[in-house]
């Protein structure tokens, strides 16, 4: 697979948003976009004009870990952008031919154990894969994504819900940041694993089917969000304002789960109490059916 489209398109968006001003170089001369030129971010990863050049054009194969990191300082990368960088030449080096999984994928199911653990934890717990593909949760979990579950022909999607689902809005008082970071994480993820075809799908469909989505994926933007608040509004107890703590399943590869809890006393407190109470009694009546 070439991927020196994604590279030029990578390292171009970075340049772009590089000021001569935050680069620490004098901002003299005419300039037809804001960012730094090529000469610029050559002179700053102390290389020359024609070797950025046509590393910026795509051709990362043979390209060693020192160049790589001269160019990650020069253009400011953050570490999951240096992560990005790093996967993208190691895909022009054909190195992960080798951990190419052939034929169809087989359908992942939850395993007991993983169930068991996450029945375990009385905070809204939920599983999902490196395409956002929410496939486990517990019962609070589980009722605090019931705008995610509506449709049950198919595995909910957090990316396909956030730019396809009008509900999202409603859901992501803060949809424009939420949005931010799910297109930055299924980028990260491409980068990561250049041959998933569901991946490749998915990026597709929303490309097709979503201008929110298009604008946001063309911007090249990688992040990788283990930690930190986020800001929902459920149909049932309102809104809630949630610590998050994402991890990575060892025994599951490119799995994550994450855990919501809210801060001890605060209404988001007493409303996940609440959607406990509303997600046992729905619970009930089902099985009573």
């Amino acid at each position: 697979m070439d991927n020196r489209a994604e590279v030029r398109d990578f390292l171009t968006a970075r340049r772009a948003r590089i000021t001569p001003e935050r680069a620490g170089l004098p901002a003299a001369g005419q300039r037809r976009v804001p960012g730094l030129r090529r000469a610029e971010v050559a002179a700053l990863a102390g290389m020359s004009v024609e070797y950025y050049a046509k590393l910026e054009r795509g051709a990362l194969a043979g390209v060693s870990a020192s160049v790589l990191d001269a160019i990650a300082r020069a253009l400011q990368l953050d570490e999951a952008e240096r992560g990005h960088l790093l996967h993208l030449a190691q895909e022009a080096n054909s190195s992960s031919a080798l951990v190419r999984t052939p034929g169809r994928p087989k359908q992942w199911a939850v395993r007991p154990s993983l169930q068991w653990t996450l029945d375990a934890i009385t905070s809204p717990a939920i599983v999902v894969n490196n395409r956002a593909d929410l496939l486990a949760a517990n019962l609070p979990g589980r009722a605090m994504h019931s705008d995610l579950f509506h449709d049950g022909t198919r595995t909910p999607n957090v990316a396909r819900f956030t730019f396809l689902d009008d509900t999202a809005h409603r859901f992501y008082p803060g949809w424009e940041r939420f949005a931010d970071m799910t297109v930055a994480n299924l980028r990260t993820a491409a980068g990561v694993h250049p041959h998933d075809k569901g991946l490749h799908d998915l990026v597709g469909e929303l490309s097709t089917r979503s201008d929110e989505f298009r604008r946001r994926w063309g911007a090249h933007d990688v992040r990788v969000h283990g930690t930190g608040v986020q800001e929902f509004r459920h149909q049932v107890v309102g809104d809630l304002s949630l610590a998050y703590e994402t991890m990575a399943l060892r025994a599951e590869r490119d799995l994550s789960m994450t855990i919501y809890v809210a801060e001890p006393g605060s209404r988001s407190a007493h409303a996940l109490a609440l959607l406990a109470s509303w997600a046992a009694t729905e619970q009930m009546s089902r099985s009573t059916v």
